[in-house]
Parts: structure tokens; sequence; C-alpha cells
């Protein structure tokens, strides 16, 4: 009987790609080698490697690679501050270039477009300062070009590079042999700059995935105190081990997952779970790495630790939700794998075709000329970065922040939309609904001394409580003698007079009696999945607090607005099943198992929006805490509150700056909208040219026509791109744009 062999998973870090095509190009060589599955993403850089059967270490992948022209390091060893530093470097090498090319380009095109400037030999002069764009500037398009030629393929890189040389080439060899020929030095140039430009762009929105992973990292705590041999000895909390007892005083992270050995406390869970109530910890409770001791101390036992943590595999996911999210090709590498090798080969066959029938040199490489000229993509690289730069910059003015093209294409699929309930739909903080007192009691009295006594106390609902009381005439009384009791409430003296206000486990050993009404008070709040708290005054049970985290108030508007475009909303919380349906119910989502699902932790979001993905839906997730990264990275769009955390606006696509849930609408229409037109540009960009390239090959364009052809498509992308700049997405005219 043979041994069975495990699969192996290898995750690589990949440099030197420059458009999809590489990526493709690097998951066909992984792949033909035996008992490998590779799956390379161009839009995080990093490749997925299953190894089973045959073992192939991670030396023989990197060497494999290497040996294409790329680079690649294990995944494990790539450090944030080296994938910065390879970004920077990347943006920094385009600027560069950009802004040389650009500051050159002006006296070319100028002296070149002007006759008033031409002045004796002004043709070496331009000559000379196109060189260094054609040549230094255009080396990304030049290099990948190269590349690509190297492994048999072709990208807009290749048409890009060949236009560029061969207007070059030909203008050099009109300043030196024909006097007569027309120059396309400004050609060159101009298609130089506008890519560059483009390219520029495109960098600096790169690396969403080192940015939300960096932001998690900030989370975590960075030291840890341990009690070892009944001393305190404070460590890195990498270092901390299985069984080690970690001291967490008021305030500090706990920096391992365990569990509570002495003491009481409330714990801050907000930033795993999103809710916004603290949990209550006592001997014998589970406690969570990165969540906040609030008030105790704490003595905790580790059992998790290093990658093992809760937070680790939050952090996990939100990686693998990003490197197995398929990459979305781009319309023009789709099309270009036929276009560029189709223009090349028209181009060669028009230069045959005028040396054999009309014996003139100089009308071949014309007409050649003409052909690569009217079909260099200059408007086809600025189809989608201009459009892209219009949408983004128009989104910005509405609040919204749109952070790629691939983003744009996935919104037109979204028929389902999966909300966060804390901090999304709710304002994330705790309010005071209402205050019950018994028969002959004051409202204001009992109010105010509980405000009084919660004034004390920096416990979220202790704060809701004193928010609402200082409302009332006159300054809040003075506490003494206050005692804080970590999970149930607290007491003190106010005014002469003992105030307990708390849980009913605070009350446990009193001899009170709970009236009726305030009873029936305590069921209600408990069924509408809110909280509540008795104040009693002197012995006597006066009044129960009710406290809950609101919905906000656009929340409602919001979820009208994405049923009227025909998008199923759906409720996805960690809370209990009561708080959830009672939140549903206020903001007009269906309260039932399909659109309203409770009780789910972390790693359980980014199943259920999976599961949902599996189903065959189009989902979009929109959240705000950790615990919502890898939903929101999961998701066919991620859709971050800005109010929220650094992780969820890192993982996501899409951010609401302002937090208003209507501009979830908006987002989604104006990224349609900005789709629509970088499709329109891509379409005119090849059908402009290609309807015009005939022309070229029968002699019947000349190449300053076809130079002047070039610059109308794009002076028409241009425009048509502008125009989002005016697109309207109010309440009133959005549905108007989501049916045309």
């Amino acid at each position: 009987m043979g041994v069975q062999v495990m699969d192996t998973q290898i995750d690589l870090s990949l440099t030197g790609m420059s458009c999809n095509a590489c990526a493709l190009t690097i998951e066909k060589r992984l792949n033909q080698l035996e008992g490998v599955s590779a799956s390379v993403n161009f839009a995080t850089e990093t490749a997925r490697v299953i190894c089973s059967g045959q073992i192939v270490d991670s030396a023989t992948l990197i060497r494999e690679i290497e040996k294409i022209g790329y680079g690649a390091r294990l995944s494990k060893d790539t450090t944030l501050e080296m994938l910065d530093a390879e970004v920077e470097q990347k943006v920094a090498m385009l600027r560069t270039r950009l802004t040389v090319s650009a500051v050159l380009a002006v006296p070319v095109v100028a002296i070149s477009m002007s006759m008033n400037l031409h002045f004796e030999n002004w043709q070496w002069l331009v000559m000379a300062l196109s060189a260094p764009i054609v040549t230094w500037g255009a080396w990304p398009f030049h290099r990948a070009a190269l590349m690509n030629a190297r492994h048999r393929a072709t990208t807009m890189d290749t048409l890009i590079s060949i236009g560029v040389v061969v207007a070059s080439a030909w203008s050099v060899w009109a300043v030196i042999g024909d006097k007569t020929a027309h120059l396309y030095f400004e050609v060159a140039a101009v298609v130089t700059v506008f890519l560059l430009a483009g390219r520029h762009f495109e960098a600096r929105a790169k690396n969403r995935a080192s940015n939300a992973l960096r932001s998690l990292l900030a989370l975590n705590a960075r030291t840890a105190t341990v009690i070892r041999d009944e001393k305190e000895v404070v460590l890195d909390a990498a270092e901390v081990v299985v069984g080690d007892l970690m001291l967490v005083r008021p305030g500090e992270i706990v920096a391992a997952d365990g569990i509570v050995v002495e003491g009481n406390s409330s714990v801050d869970v907000s930033m795993l779970t999103g809710e916004s109530v603290p949990a209550d910890v006592l001997p014998g409770s589970t406690v969570v790495g990165t969540t906040v001791n609030l008030t105790g101390r704490l003595i905790v036992r580790a059992t998790r630790v290093g990658s093992e943590t809760t937070f680790a595999q939050i952090s996990r996911l939100v990686r693998d939700a990003q490197t197995t999210k398929a990459p979305v090709q781009k319309l023009a590498d789709r099309v270009s794998s036929i276009f560029v090798p189709t223009v090349i080969g028209i181009a060669l066959a028009t230069y045959v075709a005028w040396s054999v029938f009309d014996d003139s040199l100089n009308n071949a490489v014309t007409a050649a000329v003409a052909v690569l000229i009217i079909a260099c993509p200059c408007a086809l690289g600025l189809a989608t970065p201009t459009a892209l730069m219009v949408g983004s910059g128009r989104a910005a003015q509405m609040g919204i922040v749109i952070k790629g093209v691939d983003v744009l294409q996935s919104t037109r699929r979204i028929d389902t939309v999966v909300f966060d309930k804390t901090g999304t739909i709710t304002t994330g903080s705790m309010q005071l609904l209402d205050v019950v007192v018994a028969p002959d009691t004051d409202r204001h009295d009992v109010l105010k001394l509980a405000g009084a006594l919660e004034n004390a106390s920096e416990h979220p609902v202790a704060r809701a409580i004193t928010t609402e009381a200082r409302k009332l005439p006159g300054v809040l009384p003075k506490v003494t003698d206050f005692v804080s009791s970590p999970g149930m409430g607290a007491t003190g003296v106010v005014e002469s007079r003992r105030i307990m206000v708390g849980r009913e486990s605070l009350f446990k050993n009193s001899l009170i009696v709970i009236p009726g009404q305030l009873r029936d008070a305590l069921d209600a709040a408990r069924k509408a999945g809110n909280t509540a708290v008795l104040v009693v005054i002197d012995g006597l049970v006066k009044g129960v607090c009710v406290v809950a985290d609101q919905p906000k108030s656009t929340s409602s508007q919001a979820i009208e607005q994405l049923k009227k475009l025909g998008l199923r909303s759906v409720l996805l919380t960690g809370d209990n099943n009561a708080t959830a349906a009672a939140i549903a119910t206020q903001v007009g989502i269906e309260n039932n198992e399909q659109h309203v699902i409770a009780g789910v932790l972390p790693d359980e979001k980014v199943k259920v929006v999976a599961d949902l993905q599996k189903r065959g839906y189009a989902v979009a997730m929109v959240g705000d805490g950790v615990n919502d990264a890898a939903a929101l990275a999961q998701a066919d769009v991620g859709i971050a509150m800005g109010t929220g955390t650094d992780v969820a606006m890192n993982a996501s696509d899409l951010t609401i700056i302002s937090g208003d849930l209507r501009l979830v609408t908006d987002a989604i229409l104006l990224s349609r909208a900005t789709l629509r037109t970088i499709t329109t540009n891509v379409f005119w960009a090849f059908a402009y040219n290609t309807a015009a390239i005939p022309l070229a090959a029968f002699g019947l364009m000349n190449p300053m026509w076809a130079g002047l052809a070039m610059a109308m498509s794009s002076i028409f992308v241009v425009t048509n791109s502008l125009r989002l700049r005016t697109t309207k997405l109010t309440p009133r005219t959005a549905f108007v744009h989501a049916t045309r």
C-alpha cells in the first residue's frame, strides 16, 4: 500500500508584472510543471500554487518564474515594508518618466504643429527632444513588449512599442534621408506621455491587500505582561506561549486568545464582532486577542497564540479572500490578443503589397506606417484611465471612493446587498430609548439620579443614560462612594440617597421587589433585543432604563432605494436574533431566515458571503469593522463605511466616506455609469481606428491624416469621459439612470 502524499500549498509574492498577460504567462509556466496547479492574481501580484503527488519545492517554483523574466519570493518572507518600498519605487519611476517626458513633449508638439515656429533645421531639435521620450520614457512599454515577444505573446504594450518605434524611426529617416516626408515625432511623444499618465494612475491605486493587512497588524498587541515564577515579565506579544498567565490591566489589549482565571471586567469586542455592547467576563470566560479590557484587572491563561489566534485567522481570511478572488480581465487586454497581431499582420501585408504592385519603397513605408499610426492605441490607453479618473473625481465629490476598474465591472452584476448591523445600518453607539418608572414616581428624578451615578462610569450603557440626563435642566449632582461591578452595574450615593443601576444580576442577593409594570418593561425590552437596567433608589425599584443601538436615520431610505433598483437586502450580524429582527423590521428588510442572518462569528461572515456566491448571487457586502474585512474582500463588491475601521476600508472596493447608506445606491449607479463610459471608450477606440485601417492600407490616408484621426479618437474618448462630471444621482434621478 503506497503512502498518500498530501497536497502542499505555496503562496508566492511576484514582481515585474505589467499587465494581466504577464500573470497568464507565469500561470501557464507554473502549470506546465508536473503535479502543480497554479493561480496567479495580477491585482494582488500573488500566486497560489498547489503541489500534489510529486512535491515541488518553493525554490523550484521561484527559479521557473525567474527564468521567464519575473521575480518571486515566498509570501511569508514578504514584509509590508518590502511591498510598500516596491510600490513606491514603481510609482516614483513612472512619475519621473512621466514628468520628464511631458516637459520635453510640450516643445515637440508646439514646434511640430505650428508652422510659425518652424526655423531652419527645426527638425533636428524636435528629433533631439523626442529621443529621450521614445526611448527612456517609453522603456516600460518596450520592456514589456520584448518580454512578451520572448514568450510568443502580444499585448497592448506590443502595439504601443511598435507604434512608437515605427513612428520615430520613420521620422528619423525623414530627417536624415527624405526632407519632404512628414514627421511623426509629436505622435510618438504624445502617445508615450498619455500612456505613462495612465500607468502612473493605476500604480498609485494598487497594493490594496498590503494596506488592509497593515491596518490589521496595527490593532494587534505589541507587548504582553505574563506571570512567570510569580513575577511580572513584559514580553513581545509574539513570545507568549500556550499556558502563560497574562496580566491584562484596564485599557490594555489582550495579547492572545485565552480563558479568564481571575478577575471580573467588561471587554470591548467591537473591533472583532462589531457589537457596541462590551462583553462581561468572569473566571471561566473566553477572551479573544486584540480585544480591549475596559474596567477590571484580569489574569488570562493563553490557549491559542501566534497564527492560531482568532485575530490571525481573520488576517488570513482577508489575505486569502483577496488572493483567490478571480481577477477581472480588462476589455482592452482581451480584445488586444487578436487586435495586436492582426494590426501587425496588416501593416506587413500593406508594405509587401505596395512594394510588389507599386514598386515604390516610399509609398510602401508610408502606407505601412499609416496603418500602425492609425491603430496606435493612444485612445485605447486613455479609455480606462480617463473615465476612471473622472468617475472617481465625481464619486469623491459625493463622498465615495472607488478603488479601481475591476470594481466597476463587478457592480454590473450585483443583485444582493449584504449589510453588517452595528455601525453600518445602526449608529454604532448606545442610546437611551425609554425610562419606565414605577407608579407615583417622577421620571425626571429617576433619570437625574441614574445619570448622576452613571456619570462616573465609562460603560457604553452608562454613557447613554448620562447623555440623556445631561439634557435635563440644571447640573447633574455629584456621586460619592461610587463602586463599579463589572458586567453588572454600579452603586453610589447621590444627594444622600443610595442609588443602584444595573442588570438584574446585580440585585440577586438583595431583597428587592420589581413592580409588575417594570417587570413588563424588562420583558418587552428583551423581546425587542434591547438592553434594560434597573434603577434602585434607597432599596426600592423605581425605574427601568431601556438602551439600544438605533438605526441611522437614512438606513430605511437606503433599503427602499435598493428595492427600487431590484436589489435584495440581507442583514448579517453577530448580534442575537431578537436584536437583528427588531433592526431589520425598523429599516424595511424582510424578517425571515433568508434576509436576516444573526449570531454569526467573524469567520462565519465570509462563509455566508461565499455561500451566497455559490448559489449564484452577485454579492455586495457593506460593513465597517475588522470582523467584516474578510467578507468585504470575499464579496464581488466590498463597500466600507468611512466611519469604520481602516481594515474594512482597505479590504473594500468602495468606501462611503460619510457613512450615509443612501450613497450605497449612488455608488452602484455611478460605478455602472463609469463602466458604461469605459465600454463606450474602448469600443470607439477599436472601432474608429479599425474602420480607418483599410483606408490607410489602400493608401487613401497618409500618415499625417492617420495621426489626426488618432488624435480625434483620443479627443472623443476624453470628452466622453468628462461627461461623467455632470452625472446626477440624487434620489429623484437615480432610478432614471438605473433604467436606461
